[in-house]
């Protein structure tokens, strides 16, 4: 359809999301329980310099999975030091400002923070507060069936790349007159020019003219500097059935910020769930990782039967980078 631009742009804006389940890799030869995952001395560097990397746990089953980077990163001797900052559901200011100041280290690796519906207006999510303070505009994941993953349907192999900032999640709302709430959707040119790459350009400008066609005329002006690359458009209520019935057809997707949580929901079902695709967020000065969706514990009480395949891949670098690490696990 759109082979040799999409190609590039999938170059471009490759996030660290190839790679398999941990039972394609390790089969019957090693296990999350084998005592190398759990080396309390890390091996020295074998790749020269360290570098220093901004790792947020958040809840729930965050700190097991960044337990788990931890020690496969220490198995592999992975040059990475990791600066840990507590951000929960229940942090104050203090803890908000250490994460954002965090940004010195310009990398940073976050597990899902849970957001209280039950707490006042004012109260904003610590997850959106921390993209839009960090102006981490863009958020790229890429999704792609699995070997050996049985899903409904195969050949998946969609970008999608989400404006991060804006749109309903400006947290602008309030009540206009008793039992009537306004919500406001912010959509401006300069934040829809820096997103707008390309491909299949989803939206709702047929109902909202003015905040989803100033989105589709952005990406109109930027398809026009690149010939070679072309744009199509589809309202989203049509791209989600299409996901669902035909999800091929798809190559590079862009979106506002709200379609994009869904387009990027639907997708992570198609193919495996949410404990096999990471997700990037990035801005001018840094970048965060993490899971594209969250992985619910109904019982926190279980221990070692989250998926870490989404947070490895997050931040070990594709299927090519993972396959080293594993192998080097296996033989050492």
């Amino acid at each position: 359809m759109l082979s040799t631009a999409s190609c590039s742009m999938k170059t471009i804006f490759h996030p660290a999301v190839l790679g398999h389940s941990w039972e394609i890799f390790l089969g019957p030869a090693i296990s999350l329980r084998h005592p190398c995952f759990y080396h309390r001395i890390p091996p020295p560097a074998k790749y020269g310099g360290r570098h220093t990397v901004t790792m947020i746990p958040g809840d729930d089953i965050g700190p097991e999975l960044m337990m788990r980077v931890k020690s496969v990163f220490q198995c592999a001797c992975v040059p990475v030091d990791f600066e840990e900052v507590r951000v929960t559901t229940t942090s104050g200011e203090e803890e908000i400002h250490n994460a954002i100041m965090a940004k010195r280290n310009s990398v940073a690796l976050k597990g899902s923070i849970k957001t209280d519906h039950t707490k006042p207006p004012s109260h904003k999510s610590y997850n959106n507060l921390l993209r839009t303070t960090l102006d981490l505009y863009a958020s790229v994941t890429h999704f792609k069936n699995l070997p050996n993953v049985n899903t409904h349907h195969q050949g998946i192999d969609i970008l999608v790349i989400r404006e991060n900032t804006e749109g309903e999640y400006s947290n602008l709302e309030h009540e206009s007159v008793k039992g009537v709430i306004e919500s406001l959707k912010i959509i401006t040119k300069a934040k829809s020019l820096r997103i707008a790459e390309k491909v299949t350009a989803v939206h709702k400008a047929n109902i909202l003219k003015l905040g989803d066609g100033l989105f589709l005329e952005c990406c109109r002006e930027v398809a026009s500097h690149y010939p070679q690359v072309a744009l199509e458009t589809m309202i989203v209520d049509n791209a989600t059935m299409q996901l669902v019935t035909w999800p091929q057809q798809f190559d590079v997707m862009l979106m506002p910020n709200l379609y994009g949580n869904i387009v990027t929901s639907i997708c992570t079902g198609l193919v495996g769930g949410s404990g096999l695709v990471p997700s990037a967020n990035y801005g001018c000065l840094c970048a965060v990782f993490e899971t594209a969706t969250r992985q619910l514990n109904k019982n926190p009480a279980d221990w070692n039967w989250v998926n870490s395949t989404a947070i490895l891949l997050a931040n070990i670098g594709g299927q090519g980078s993972m396959m080293e690490i594993i192998r080097h696990i296996i033989e050492h």
